[in-house]
């Protein structure tokens, strides 16, 4: 039931909200992740570009899977390997328990394998008396504490050494001390006999390699280079989507995956295994085996599905967790089925049932940072708004979203009310029946708006346009801020652009974020049909709100599959900086200077970060001479358009804890006010540091 499962949620959220030493903690780790991420690429002699070559050979070899699975178990059984195909998790057991009852074993060592725990392997081999033992370090802690894996690279990141040393001072019996070197000592005691006396040795593996049937594993302990060559018997349990065709394309993988989860160039362990050697043969003793079972599971109707099959490039690096700002504050567990974070969602529905990824979804807040971040350019954030969609279908959306989606609505009904819309939205019981916090300041609804002011001023002024400019409201500057759209048509006539602004409707992004597919593909196609003829008439599209631009040029293809006019949109869509900068070549006299001993710190919104990164507005702002300081922490602030608006654990006070310190940024950075192009951040930024926040043009409207 929808109410249980949101009562669950907010239950889960709290919990996290007040343990805010464990939230530190997962926050530093994680941002340390993505920071040392950035310093190993800038290191790289083709940068962010290695994020293509992966792409591209994960999408060519997704496209020929099938042929390639067939290549890579002919060649593996060629070298003397036995391979299994597993239609699903109960295959793929039963064939491990078989061959574990066929050899007598009694002990089974594992390395960290994200595919064992998709299918909780141990389970039914402890049950059929195997003692299963993990051997690298997160997931051996929280075996023994009979959890699931907290983070995709680092199992265990949530519990601290205090906690650690209690675990293994319960299961060895002995002192051990609460120092994270005293702590390893004791764990590499306790794990050399298990390794040595294992029957059978269990890995996971990160690539297998099509042409010459070899697998890859890589590790930063060791663990799985022990585990899969001293054991007798060797089974390896992958997903098929991890083949790739050549040796080649695996270099490319080896490179991506420590790179994008802990910014290493490569693991401290890399271990290509072909087969097995022959030690171990004579005094009677039968040729040690390797068994490597490819795991279905849901794979190939993953990958006939063409919302989520995009989900089969991912590379298990844990980078989307790295930069997920609800992560960073709740954690896997509560984040997450098995597979957490913001992958884990689409691979949760496509393996477990939407039912299971819809428990958790909610807490994307549809950022977008995952895809700016994964090493295979996955759009994460469509996939799960499909899942919301697919999940609304049997549990709807909560009223609040219902109307958030709305917004455009409820934008007219506020301007053709105002301001007695204005007074309303005040009261407390009627915020408290719409879901939004009474605490939350909401943008006043101006009954003038920017599309009835233009209209009323008449024609434009420009005679012989250098440039022509179809406007692009969205709802803040027509409903909210009108004097704002103003002064950007201004100065773009200024320039000598023709600027109208044309019938349109708002982006609707509310509809991607909370999931409503059917609804943002029709504003999108109306959008677009409303657009097109202006383009085809020379014009060129151009807005200041950055959620609007990128809904234009990055969401709207994705939603309408690339369209021809679609894409033309996005082709001739432009952010308002962006623009002005083609326009300018040197500034105004009388605007030189305007700025000089001002001190600003400026907020990129998460929209915008794949448009631009707010290039443009900063240099607008310090061609006039202010000292402009980019503040950011990596993530996003936690407004996340509308999320921020919302009451309870699941909007306001989820929000409030994510922008924590990026507030404390801007506290700390000794600036005189804040400058940022979005209107909600700015909302949520004002209110976070009790710092003035501008749009640029408003700043320079201020000193007029």
């Amino acid at each position: 039931m929808a109410s249980q499962r949101y009562k669950n949620l907010y239950a889960q959220i709290e919990t996290a909200l007040r343990e805010k030493p464990k939230r530190t903690q997962l926050y530093n780790a994680v941002k340390r992740a993505r920071d040392a991420r950035r310093t190993a690429i800038d290191i790289l002699p083709q940068g962010e570009a290695f994020r293509k070559e992966v792409r591209d050979i994960k999408v060519r070899c997704l496209h020929n899977l099938d042929d390639l699975v067939d290549q890579f178990a002919a060649k593996v059984e060629s070298r003397g390997a036995k391979v299994f195909l597993a239609k699903d998790g109960a295959a793929a057991i039963d064939y491990i328990l078989k061959l574990s009852a066929e050899k007598n074993a009694e002990t089974v060592a594992k390395s960290k394998s994200l595919t064992s725990e998709e299918i909780e392997v141990n389970h039914p081999m402890e049950d059929a008396g195997l003692e299963v033992i993990e051997t690298d370090l997160g997931e051996l802690i929280i075996q023994k504490v009979h959890e699931k894996p907290f983070h995709l690279v680092f199992p265990a990141v949530h519990k601290t050494a205090v906690e650690v040393a209690e675990i293994f001072k319960k299961e060895t019996g002995e002192d051990v001390p609460n120092d994270v070197d005293a702590i390893m000592k004791i764990v590499r005691k306790y794990l050399r006999p298990i390794f040595l006396n294992a029957d059978i040795g269990m890995t996971g593996a990160n690539v297998g390699v099509a042409e010459s049937g070899t697998i890859l594993i890589e590790t930063n302990e060791g663990n799985a280079r022990l585990v899969s060559s001293i054991p007798d018997v060797h089974i390896c349990i992958m997903g098929r989507e991890k083949v790739v065709e050549t040796v080649d394309d695996a270099l490319q993988m080896m490179l991506a995956h420590p790179v994008s989860a802990v910014g290493q160039h490569t693991t401290t362990y890399v271990t290509w295994m072909s087969g097995r050697s022959p030690l171990g043969q004579g005094e009677g003793r039968a040729p040690r085996e390797s068994h490597i079972i490819i795991l279905d599971n849901g794979r190939t109707r993953m990958q006939e599905d063409p919302l989520f099959s995009d989900a089969l490039n991912c590379i298990r690096c844990g980078a989307c967790m790295n930069i997920c700002p609800t992560y960073g504050v709740v954690g896997g567990h509560t984040f997450g089925y098995i597979y957490p974070g913001p992958i884990g969602i689409p691979w949760t529905a496509e393996v477990h049932g939407v039912d299971k990824a819809g428990d958790f979804a909610p807490l994307c807040i549809s950022c977008g940072l995952c895809k700016e971040i994964c090493p295979a350019e996955i759009d994460i954030p469509m996939m799960i708004a499909g899942v919301k969609d697919r999940d609304s279908e049997v549990n709807p959306h909560p009223r609040v979203n219902k109307m958030l989606m709305a917004a455009e609505k409820a934008a007219k009904m506020g301007s053709l009310t105002a301001p007695i819309s204005n007074w309303i939205m005040g009261i407390g019981l009627v915020r408290w029946a719409m879901g939004i916090d009474r605490r939350r300041q909401l943008p006043k609804f101006s009954r003038k708006t920017l599309v009835k002011r233009f209209a009323k001023r008449g024609p434009s002024p420009v005679s012989n346009p250098v440039r022509k400019v179809a406007f692009f409201t969205d709802l803040f500057a027509n409903y909210n801020d009108p004097d704002l759209g103003m002064a950007a048509i201004e100065r773009l006539e200024a320039l000598g652009c023709e600027v109208i602004i044309p019938p349109q409707k708002s982006s609707g992004y509310p509809y991607i974020g909370y999931g409503d597919l059917k609804n943002a593909k029709k504003i999108a196609r109306e959008n677009v049909d409303l657009l097109l003829p202006y383009i085809q008439q020379g014009y060129e599209v151009v807005a200041t709100e950055p959620t609007a631009t990128y809904c234009l040029k990055i969401s709207y293809p994705k939603l309408l599959d690339k369209a021809e006019d679609v894409v033309s949109v996005a082709e001739h869509t432009y952010e308002f900086f962006e623009f002005l900068s083609l326009l300018e070549s040197n500034i105004e006299d009388s605007e030189q200077n305007t700025l000089r001993g001002r001190a600003f710190g400026f907020h990129i919104p998460c929209h915008q970060r794949p448009l631009g990164a707010g290039e443009h507005a900063m240099a607008f702002l310090r061609q006039r001479g202010a000292d402009v300081a980019l503040i950011e922490t990596g993530t996003c602030c936690g407004m996340a358009g509308t999320f921020g608006l919302k009451a309870g654990p699941l909007g306001y006070e989820l929000a409030q804890a994510v922008g924590e310190p990026l507030f404390e940024g801007f506290r700390e950075a000794n600036v005189e006010a804040i400058v940022t192009e979005s209107s909600v951040c700015a909302i949520h930024l004002s209110e976070g540091t009790e710092l003035e926040v501008w749009h640029p043009l408003n700043l320079l409207r201020l000193l007029e």
